[in-house]
């Protein structure tokens, strides 16, 4: 049985790739906040065969991620594929733990997830997709100073294009410490998700505006891609944008940048 683990499957993208995915013989597992809001997906990959299993897991505080990839590895010793989904956008604040609210969301809390699972990835020569965002391009360096403050920008836009540097730069980081596991990060492109369900009203009105917007099952589809395309010979591979692989941003190629991040994580989930 294939196992398959998705961050943020109650909703969005994440939900529709879920869905698409679900076939006898694959075991998904739901990582969510709330197992209310994630029952109705679970019950529709049951109904395609698949079996289904939730997890509780809150990116925002880096000791309950840690535990729920712990609690993973203890009662599996293969996952196949692990597809870090959820993250969140335009908001401002802090997590529990004190650091920007983006950035401990979107890379601090998948950190912690996925430390401990990788011991089953490798089991499995898995594969790992960090979902980022083409508004990685915009980050032009890593404010350490500033992580571990609220949100200083007004619309948040600006530690999201730092948290999805750090997605980039985590995988690149995790194909040079862990070989055996295949990583990618992935663009999905714009989508009318609930990722910005929390930025101001009137902001996310220009912001559609600017970015027209497709559906979560054209998300999912592409998140699918990512999952599954032989990434095997394409040395480009690193970030796939919507369905095909392109240059990432130049400063998420730096691997001394991706070590420091490895680094400062670990410290960071160990505090």
């Amino acid at each position: 049985m294939r196992t398959i683990l998705i961050t943020g499957a109650n909703t969005g993208i994440g939900a529709a790739c879920a869905v698409a995915m679900a076939a006898p013989a694959v075991h998904l597992v739901l990582a969510c906040r709330s197992a209310e809001k994630t029952a109705p997906v679970l019950a529709a990959v049951r109904a395609a065969g698949a079996r289904a299993t939730f997890l509780p897991l809150d990116l925002s505080d880096v000791h309950s991620a840690s535990t729920a990839g712990k609690e993973f590895a203890r009662e599996h010793d293969v996952l196949d594929l692990l597809i870090n989904n959820a993250g969140l956008a335009g908001q401002r604040g802090t997590t529990r733990d004190g650091f920007e609210l983006a950035f401990g969301v979107n890379h601090l809390g998948h950190f912690a997830l996925t430390l401990p699972l990788l011991p089953a990835l490798e089991a499995a020569a898995g594969r790992i997709v960090n979902v980022s965002s083409g508004n990685h391009y915009k980050a032009k360096s890593i404010p350490w100073t500033h992580l571990s403050q609220a949100t200083r920008s007004f619309t948040g836009l600006p530690e999201y294009a730092v948290s999805k540097l750090c997605n980039v730069l985590f995988t690149a980081e995790l194909r040079r410490r862990h070989p055996r596991i295949t990583a990618v990060s992935m663009n999905p492109g714009p989508i009318a998700s609930d990722i910005f369900r929390r930025m101001p009203a009137a902001l996310f009105a220009v912001l559609k505006l600017v970015h027209p917007m497709a559906s979560v099952e054209v998300g999912g589809a592409r998140l699918m891609h990512a999952a599954t395309v032989d990434v095997s010979n394409d040395d480009a591979s690193l970030y796939i944008d919507r369905d095909a692989p392109r240059a990432a941003n130049p400063v998420g190629l730096r691997g001394d940048l991706a070590s420091e991040l490895w680094d400062f994580s670990l410290r960071a989930i160990a505090a």
